[in-house]
Formats: structure tokens, C-alpha cells, sequence
């Protein structure tokens, strides 16, 4: 069994200790909200557990887009040096140096950016920060759930409602002033 998996099967067995311990009404953690949490710790155990996973890949895979990043900037750092003076001297080589500077850099960064491998690996950071985020949304509803507390999708779905009848509260009052003066002419 690989160490990763030694630690997520251990973790597991200690969530279920301590999920057992909470179900007993003489246990410490049976009162109130505590009680509550205890119960679902084992949800928020494996959520951990799995955004241990998750960020182990979007790590590798942040790494490697900041190499892509680190190298592509020195190839064009390097031929921006082959290409210019040693120190320019007077201001039409500065800008000739700048000119030769932007469009090096413009050119191997499309190329890197344009490229699937660069496309591929981004695509797979941004799939792993999504998943990252998900986990911790869950996590966060079971604390909010324990605590008795409405969930994030609930608190959005009361403030559109709210949002909405602000609205319709605004072009009532609109209306009623237009028929105000209308009626006072």
C-alpha cells in the first residue's frame, strides 16, 4: 500500500472512531451544535482528505506553469541579447532595443500560450482549483449545516430574492409618482 493511501485509509478509521463516540449520548460532544459537527466529521474528513489530492496535482501543475513561464522567458531574454548592442548609447538605440525587446517577447509568449501543452496543463490547473474550491464550499456547508446555519446557496437565493423585490419595489414607487402628477395636473 503506496503512503498516500496508508494515511487516507488511517484517517478514515480515526473519523469513524470518533463518529461512533459522538452517536453515544453519554459522549462529550452530544450536546448542542457540537453534536451536530461531531456527527459530521467523517464529511468533513474525507473532504480533507480528497483536497489533500487536489491540491498535491494543482501544485504540480502550478509548478509546471510557472517553468513553462521561467523558460520561455529566458529563451527570450537570451535572444533579446544576441540581438541588441551591449549598452545602447544614445535614445534611438534604446528604442530599437525596446521595439527588438516587445516583439521577441510578444512573439515566444504566443507561441507558449498558443501551444497545447501549455493549453493542456492550464486547463488541468484551472480544473484542479475548481475542485479545490468545491471541497471547501462543502466543507464549509457541513460546519454551516452543524451550526444550524442556512448554507451559501441559501443566503444567494434570499439576497436575489431581496434584489428583486427592490426592484419591483422601485418601479411601483415610480409608478405611483407619475400617477401622482398626473392626477395633481
Amino acid at each position: 500500500m503506496e503512503t498516500p493511501e496508508y494515511y487516507k485509509h488511517l484517517s478514515l478509521f480515526w473519523t469513524d472512531i470518533i463518529h461512533l463516540m459522538s452517536s453515544k449520548p453519554q459522549a462529550l460532544t452530544s450536546i448542542g451544535p457540537m453534536r451536530a459537527f461531531t456527527a459530521n466529521s467523517k464529511k468533513i474528513s474525507v473532504e480533507l482528505i480528497e483536497i489533500n489530492e487536489k491540491l498535491f496535482e494543482f501544485n504540480q501543475h502550478l509548478t509546471e506553469y510557472f517553468k513553462q513561464l521561467s523558460d520561455t522567458w529566458g529563451i527570450a531574454q537570451k535572444k533579446v541579447n544576441q540581438k541588441v548592442p551591449e549598452i545602447p548609447q544614445d535614445v534611438e538605440q534604446m528604442e530599437a532595443v525596446k521595439r527588438i525587446w516587445i516583439d521577441i517577447f510578444d512573439n515566444d509568449f504566443t507561441e507558449l500560450f498558443d501551444s497545447e501543452k501549455f493549453g493542456n496543463n492550464y486547463g488541468k490547473l484551472v480544473s484542479k482549483e475548481l475542485e479545490l474550491t468545491k471541497h471547501w464550499n462543502n466543507i464549509i456547508n457541513v460546519i454551516l449545516q452543524s451550526a444550524n446555519l442556512p448554507s451559501k446557496e441559501e443566503i444567494d437565493e434570499v439576497y436575489k430574492e431581496i434584489h428583486s423585490l427592490k426592484k419591483r419595489v422601485s418601479k411601483l414607487e415610480l409608478e405611483l409618482k407619475k400617477e401622482k402628477s398626473k392626477n395633481a395636473k
